[in-house]
């Protein structure tokens, strides 16, 4: 998150190399319902256990759905 935004701080910071991922908040049984993210930008945070996805640099442009 930029310097100076408000709003969740990240539970845990994930780099990942494609713009959509599924995050499941780990743990098994003590996660969350499956849902998939698609970071529009260069992140995005889960709505459910705040893990935050950032892209790294250089990342391909996937087409997913």
């Amino acid at each position: 998150m930029p310097d100076g935004a408000t709003g969740p701080k990240p539970t845990e910071i994930i780099h990942v190399d494609e713009r959509t991922i599924a995050c499941d908040g780990g743990d098994g049984a003590l996660g969350h319902p499956r849902v998939f993210l698609r970071i529009a930008g260069q992140e995005i945070m889960c709505p459910y256990c705040s893990r935050l996805y950032v892209l790294n640099d250089g990342a391909g442009d996937d087409h997913g759905h």
